[in-house]
């Protein structure tokens, strides 16, 4: 199952928020806008900006997650979001012989299907240690021949073969990264990933995303999920039908938006 941990986040998210929102419309200079901010008024305004989808001031704030156990088939689906920062754990520099993999539930149970899995990641594994030690002394070989004194052409080597041997790992392989993103990207994210619709491991890793940052700033958050949340689906015929379900799971939506969010 994905790790998600929450490593670091803007300090005094919302009166960030709301500090920034205020400027545009303040005459005052920051330092004094900010000695005027206290909590509640913060939290006030705050409120406000997100009744009115005003999202831009949500930008200021960001947070860093920790995210491990995923696959690279999950690698491939959250970098589509290009408003984040990504370090990811190479497949480049670090030697994958022991790589773990991620293995899909439905296969799992099902044992046919899940011998099938591991015999195939076993021939993975096995065809990446025969062509990492295949190229390695064809590598030390050419670096010599540049001129490369022969322990460092070995050193070298090993990493060279390994960035051809990497080909054959899998989707399944198992990676590690760190991600940034801001609010509004963090919005836009769980609507597209909290949705039922999403892929079962990315959904499992935005649900838990949405939790950390829920605990961090509440309020900033108080809105976010799938779009059912907060009005009508947007999937049209290829909806899952279960809108109330997904409003109970991630909070009802907002008073004044129930009659709206059946439409």
């Amino acid at each position: 199952m994905p790790t998600v941990t929450l490593l670091s986040h803007t300090p005094d998210p919302v009166r960030t928020v709301a500090a920034a929102a205020k400027l545009c419309y303040s005459k005052s200079d920051i330092p004094t806008l900010l000695e005027n901010l206290d909590e509640q008024k913060a939290e006030s305004f705050v409120r406000m900006l997100l009744s009115l989808g005003h999202e831009s001031p949500l930008e200021h704030v960001s947070f860093t997650f920790g995210i491990e156990g995923v696959s690279r088939a999950f690698l491939a689906q959250i970098t589509r979001h290009r408003i984040a920062s990504y370090s990811v754990q190479s497949q480049r520099y670090v030697d994958m012989s022991g790589f773990e993999t991620v293995i899909p539930p439905q296969i799992a149970k099902n044992p046919e299907a899940a011998a099938e899995y591991a015999d195939c990641i076993e021939r993975c594994r096995q065809s990446y240690q025969k062509l990492a030690a295949l190229l390695a002394p064809q590598r030390a070989e050419e670096l010599m021949a540049e001129g490369v004194p022969e322990g460092e052409a070995i050193k070298r080597a090993q990493k060279l073969a390994g960035e051809d041997a990497r080909f054959v790992l899998p989707n399944a392989c198992s990676t590690r990264m760190v991600v940034s993103m801001n609010t509004r990207s963090l919005y836009n994210f769980f609507s597209h990933r909290c949705c039922s619709r999403a892929q079962w491991e990315i959904r499992a890793v935005a649900d838990e995303m949405l939790r950390l940052v829920r605990e961090a700033a509440p309020l900033l958050f108080s809105q976010a999920g799938p779009p059912c949340v907060r009005g009508g689906c947007p999937e049209g015929k290829m909806s899952c039908g279960r809108a109330e379900e997904m409003r109970k799971k991630y909070r009802c939506a907002p008073a004044g938006q129930e009659e709206a969010s059946r439409g």
